[in-house]
C-alpha cells in the first residue's frame, strides 16, 4: 500500500518559469506562418446481441463523428488541434487534443496543453475501431492537461511529462470533472491532479523493427468531500514488434488507485468517465493485452490494403469477489484512397460498452454474465 504523501503546491512562478524556458532558447527562423487543415467524416452501423428490438430490425446506421484537426508553425512554435463533434448522447463537441509545442532540436520537443499522456504502447494499443481493453480505464491514448518532454533518439526514446490536471470544463471550487470527454478519467467526487509520467523505449532490430518499453505513472486524487488527497499509481511493459505486413502489440499494466473518500464509501472502486457517461472501474487491477495484425495490398479498384487484425484484453481485478473482464475484436480495415472502413465483430464479457450491465461491469462485474457482441462497420471520410 502507498503511503500518503503532502503534494505541494504551484504557485505562478512555476508557470512562468516554464514560459521562461521556452523563450531561453533561440527561435528557429521561419518567414512565413504554416497552416494545415483537415478532419474527417464518418458514420457507424452496429447490430448487438443484446439489444433485441435492434436485432428485428437489422441493426441501426446512423452519424457517428465529424472533427476538425488543425496544425500551425511560425518561428520555431507549432501548434496541434483536434475537435470533435459526436451526438448529442456521447458528450457533443469537446477537444481530443490541444498543445503547442516546440523543437529544440531535430530529437528534442516539448509540448504544452491537452496532450497525449505517454504511458504504453503510442498511438494506439490496438488496431481496430473499438480499441483495446486499456482505452476503457484511461490508459490508451489518453489525453491530458500539463507540459511534455519528448525525446525521439535512434535507438532510444523517452518521454517526461507533469500533468496539473485531466481536460478541465468546470471550475467550480468543488465542481465533479465533467464525463464529456475523448478519454477516459477520473470523475465523481475525486479529481486527478499533479500526475506524473515518465516512459523508455530501447528500438532494436535490423529486418524488423521491434521496440521494448516501461511507463510510469504516479499522481493524487483529491477528494471534493473530505477536502484530502489519494493517489493513484500505474506500472506497464509494454513490447512492438512490426515485420514486413505484420504487426505484434503485446502490454502488461499494473495499476492501483487509493482514494480518500468520505466515511462509509467503498475504496474497491472508481468512477471514470468519457463520452458523457460514467461507470465504476475497479481500484486495483493487472491488464494483459495482445494485438496482431497484417497487412493484405489489393488492387481492387479503389481498395489498396485490407490490414486483418485480433485484438485481445483481459482485466484481472484484484478485489475479493469482484469478477474479470474481458474483451477480443476481430477484423479488418479496408483502406479506399481517403476512405478507411473498420468491419469489427467486438465480443466482451464484463464490459461495459459490450452487454451487461453498464455501471459497474468494469468493477464488481457479474459471475453469472454471458459474452455479448457487436458487430460493427465504421466508415470514414479522412481529409
Amino acid at each position: 500500500m502507498i503511503e500518503k504523501i503532502t503534494y505541494l503546491q504551484f504557485p505562478k512562478s512555476f508557470c512562468f518559469a516554464i514560459l521562461a524556458l521556452l523563450l531561453a532558447f533561440p527561435i528557429m527562423a521561419q518567414e512565413k506562418p504554416e497552416l494545415k487543415i483537415g478532419g474527417a467524416l464518418r458514420f457507424n452501423y452496429n447490430l448487438s446481441s443484446w439489444k433485441e428490438g435492434q436485432k428485428k430490425r437489422g441493426g441501426d446506421f446512423g452519424y457517428d463523428m465529424f472533427r476538425i484537426n488543425a496544425e500551425a508553425a511560425y518561428k520555431g512554435i507549432f501548434l496541434n488541434a483536434e475537435y470533435r463533434l459526436y451526438s448529442e448522447d456521447f458528450g457533443g463537441g469537446f477537444m481530443k487534443q490541444g498543445w503547442v509545442g516546440y523543437n529544440f532540436d531535430d530529437l528534442d520537443q516539448i509540448h504544452i496543453g491537452l496532450t497525449q499522456v505517454p504511458f504504453g504502447i503510442q498511438q494506439y494499443n490496438s488496431h481496430n475501431w473499438f480499441f483495446n481493453l486499456s482505452y476503457y480505464v484511461g490508459m490508451e491514448d489518453d489525453h491530458d492537461m500539463g507540459v511534455k518532454f519528448v525525446h525521439t533518439g535512434e535507438k532510444f526514446e523517452y518521454q517526461l511529462a507533469f500533468f496539473k490536471n485531466a481536460e478541465e470544463l468546470r471550475f467550480g471550487n468543488n465542481t465533479e470533472t465533467s464525463p464529456n470527454r475523448y478519454s477516459y478519467d477520473i470523475t465523481g467526487r475525486n479529481k486527478e491532479v499533479n500526475q506524473f509520467n515518465g516512459k523508455f523505449i530501447y528500438k532494436f532490430g535490423k529486418e524488423s523493427a521491434s521496440s521494448l518499453g516501461v511507463s510510469l505513472e504516479y499522481g493524487g486524487l483529491y477528494n471534493i468531500d473530505t477536502k484530502e488527497m489519494g493517489n493513484h499509481s500505474a506500472f506497464a511493459v509494454h513490447y512492438e514488434l512490426t515485420k514486413g505486413k505484420w504487426n505484434v502489440k503485446a502490454q502488461f499494466i499494473t495499476a492501483s488507485h487509493n482514494p480518500e473518500n468520505a466515511e462509509g464509501e467503498t475504496k474497491d472502486v472508481v468512477t471514470m468517465a468519457a463520452y458523457g457517461a460514467p461507470y465504476e472501474v475497479a481500484s486495483d487491477f493487472n491488464m494483459y493485452s495482445l494485438a496482431i495484425s497484417r497487412n493484405v495490398p489489393v488492387k481492387w479498384g479503389p481498395v489498396s490494403n485490407l490490414q486483418f487484425y485480433n485484438d485481445f484484453g483481459f482485466m484481472q481485478k484484484k478485489a475479493l469477489g469482484f469478477t474479470d473482464s474481458y474483451m477480443n475484436v476481430t477484423g479488418v480495415l479496408v483502406s479506399a484512397g481517403s476512405v478507411y472502413t473498420y468491419i469489427d465483430y467486438a465480443a466482451g464479457y464484463n464490459h461495459s460498452w459490450l452487454g451487461g450491465n453498464f455501471v459497474d461491469d468494469f468493477a464488481k462485474g457479474n459471475p453469472d454474465a454471458k459474452w455479448e457482441a457487436r458487430f460493427n462497420i465504421n466508415i470514414g471520410y479522412y481529409f
